[in-house]
């Protein structure tokens, strides 16, 4: 699937920046075009593979190049009086060429929380290409204000794109990281989980073909509908005939990775892979069960994937889901170590992380209505003298 990349503050610049590394590393042709929007100089001078006429600056006029400071409220404003500024970006991408938009933004600060909506509003007016929207939340820990920006944005967010993938940060941070550690972690995962399932279908001129190929059409139709997607990953470490040292499995595939292993082991392997994507740790957890859609991907060295393995996951699936609406089908990497397992389920709704985001967003917005009302009366006590005796210059 061939996209137009657009990352929308901070998080959604770092995030977009590694797609392009993971691009340029596995050769897997997914980011066509990639453009970085900010309202903060140093992040946007901060990136190493957006390249720099793709790189805009908004908000000049008002925030003078230093960010929005976690105010959503004025990053949506400022994107939308800059719209023009981020759309003459977008008219150098070969729209022809790409099958969607993806915009991608952390919905906790305030640049990519509050323009992100606007961006993927204005596109989805100007465009018959789907427009999806890879939303990351803040961690718990990370405060009121941001969990109260997510979870406004995230309202807003899902309304405007035609399918809202979420990665929460609170389900993958580790105790006793570094927050920079932590969230260039954080970022591999992410283009990891996504770069294997953008990348199927994608085949070079003489590349491996799938024996059962997920193109951009799957991709779509498991996301029409709109709502709220997660993804699940799994993989499982294999000996080819390329590995140094030969290995037991080569005796078994007479020393050349093109020959299959045993049919039962490669089956197995695939509907245990498949178990532990769905039921592990999703980019946003979250209960299976009534996921109105899903797609599972198989990927490693052709040897390894049949379509036996893929048909039992896709089955097993639809009886967890319980949706008719399973697609699958496998993605050839003949150079891989590994077989993979992704597993995208999209319109779920039950989903407790977001309820519990959102009550603690209605206490954080509550505290700070409180404070407001309290805080010119307090100040009032603070500045004038007991008993009125003084008086101001003028």
């Amino acid at each position: 699937m061939k996209l137009a990349m657009i990352g929308f503050g901070q998080a959604g610049g770092k995030v977009l920046d590694k797609f392009l590394e993971y691009d340029e590393k596995h050769g897997s042709g997914i980011v066509r075009a990639a453009v970085a929007v900010n309202t903060a100089k140093a992040d946007l001078m901060g990136l190493d593979h957006v390249p720099e006429e793709n790189r805009v600056l908004i908000g000049q006029s008002r925030v003078k190049g230093h960010g929005v400071g976690a105010d959503n409220e004025l990053g949506a404003e400022i994107a939308e009086e800059d719209i023009d500024e981020v759309q003459g970006a977008i008219d150098s991408i070969p729209v022809h060429e790409v099958d969607a938009f993806l915009v991608l933004a952390g919905l906790g600060g305030g640049t990519g929380s509050g323009g992100a909506p606007v961006l993927a509003k204005h596109i989805k007016r100007i465009y018959t290409e789907p427009v999806y929207g890879l939303g990351i939340l803040p961690g718990g820990d990370e405060g009121g204000i941001y969990t109260l920006n997510a979870a406004r944005s995230f309202q807003t967010f899902v309304r405007e794109v035609d399918n809202l993938l979420v990665f929460d940060n609170d389900a993958w941070r580790k105790t006793g990281e570094s927050v920079q550690g932590g969230y260039d972690e954080i970022n591999e995962e992410i283009v990891k989980r996504f770069g294997v399932l953008f990348g199927a279908g994608e085949v070079e001129q003489g590349g491996e073909v799938a024996e059962s190929v997920v193109d951009s059409s799957e991709i779509i139709n498991t996301l029409a509908g709109g709502g709220v997607s997660t993804v699940g990953y799994a993989s499982e470490t294999v000996e080819t005939s390329g590995s140094s040292g030969g290995g037991l499995l080569s005796k078994f595939t007479g020393g050349s990775n093109s020959q299959p292993e045993d049919s039962a082991n490669t089956t197995n392997r695939i509907t245990s892979l498949v178990r532990k994507a769905a039921l592990g740790r999703l980019t946003l957890p979250c209960e299976i069960d009534g996921a109105e859609r899903a797609l599972l991907v198989t990927a490693g060295p052709p040897a390894f994937l049949n379509r036996k393995g893929i048909e039992r996951g896709r089955k097993w699936l639809e009886e967890q889901t319980g949706s008719m609406e399973v697609r699958g089908g496998d993605y050839p990497v003949p150079n891989s170590g590994s077989v993979a397992a992704v597993v995208l389920l999209a319109g779920v709704t039950n989903v407790p992380r977001i309820k519990e985001l959102q009550q603690v967003a209605i206490e954080a917005q509550e505290n700070i209505d409180e404070i407001r009302d309290e805080s010119e009366e307090n100040l009032q006590n603070l500045v004038e003298d007991d008993d009125d005796e003084l008086e101001s210059l003028f």
